[in-house]
């Protein structure tokens, strides 16, 4: 009979035998009466080989000695069972990778989002912000300069009286600098001022005392800054040639303000609205109620009554 220790020393034991001891350690851990019986004894080991020799010739099947005995030690030694690994770093990973299934799909819509999100930024939202900034450069630098020289020449082109190309140089080269300093709000001021000189130029209409129910055709004030003089005014709309009354930017002399109205109080001396107002109350008509004539290239309106200068436009 061979000694155990001749069976370790055996590296090279053929599979058979490896096979029939891993059988031995299974029949014992299947029969656990026998093993607590057997094994608690003195003479356990020498018992339960005896007892695993009955077992497998009844079977049919004659093992060796040393096989049972291998089988018994292997048993004792935990052999041949599945020992799973401690919980380092690589079991976690392990358990991570296998349970893949339950948190893979909440990962993979986690990702997309994420891919989504940045495509989104770096494909869409920078390139709109660049061509946004490149396009309100190019209006700057190039499209506002070239607006204001268009709208300076204009303004030269149709103007009768010098004082607009004064005012309009001025606007334009106050612009021009603004534009290529990067001065955006400066720039879009020149260009405003500029339109308005252009507009009010081609401004056709003749300026006329109001004269209809529920609306005053004059009315006198106190100045705030002396209470003992008296300021009067007559109330005058411009008509067009359409025969419709147009909005008329008016500086009201008491704010300092400019506004946009269609009836405004022009100041007069005190005879001019006396006048008016006689001519009112003879038989509720103004026959002289033509102020004044705006024309097609002049800044300002040709008075055909004395007025004192400066309007309200409320009252």
């Amino acid at each position: 009979m061979a000694a155990p220790s001749d069976i370790k020393e055996n590296a090279a034991a053929p599979l058979s035998e490896v096979m029939l001891a891993m059988d031995v350690v299974d029949t014992l851990r299947h029969r656990q009466d026998l093993v607590a019986r057997e094994l608690a004894g003195e003479n356990r080991k020498s018992n339960l080989v005896e007892r695993l020799r009955k077992i497998y010739r009844e079977q049919g099947i004659e093992v060796p000695e040393y096989i049972l005995l291998e089988g018994v030690t292997a048993l004792e030694e935990d052999r041949f069972v599945y020992q799973p690994s401690g919980s380092g770093f690589k079991r976690k990973l392990a358990q991570i990778y296998v349970s893949r299934a339950r948190w893979g799909k909440w990962l993979m819509g986690a990702t997309l989002s994420l891919v989504l999100a940045f495509g989104g930024y770096f494909a869409v939202y920078v390139p709109y912000q660049a061509n946004r900034a490149e396009t309100a450069r190019i209006e700057l630098t190039q499209k506002m300069p070239a607006q204001m020289q268009e709208l300076y020449d204009t303004i030269f082109a149709e103007t009768k009286v010098q004082s607009p190309v004064a005012k309009a140089r001025e606007l334009l080269e106050r612009g021009q600098t603004a534009s290529k300093e990067g001065d955006r709000a400066t720039a879009e001021r020149a260009l405003a001022g500029l339109t308005k000189i252009r507009d009010q130029l081609r401004m056709v209409y003749t300026l006329k005392v109001v004269n209809r129910d529920g609306v005053q055709s004059g009315f006198w004030t106190f100045p705030e800054i002396n209470r003992d003089a008296t300021n009067y005014y007559i109330v005058v709309e411009a008509i067009g040639p359409e025969g419709k009354a147009l909005t008329i930017p008016i500086e009201n002399q008491e704010t300092g303000l400019v506004e946009d109205v269609q009836m405004w109080g022009l100041r007069v001396p005190e005879s001019v609205y006396n006048s008016i107002g006689a001519d009112k109350r003879d038989d509720g008509i103004i026959q002289r109620n033509v102020v004044g004539q705006k024309e097609f290239g002049f800044f300002d309106v040709k008075y055909a009554i004395p007025v004192s200068g400066g309007a309200v436009t409320r009252w």
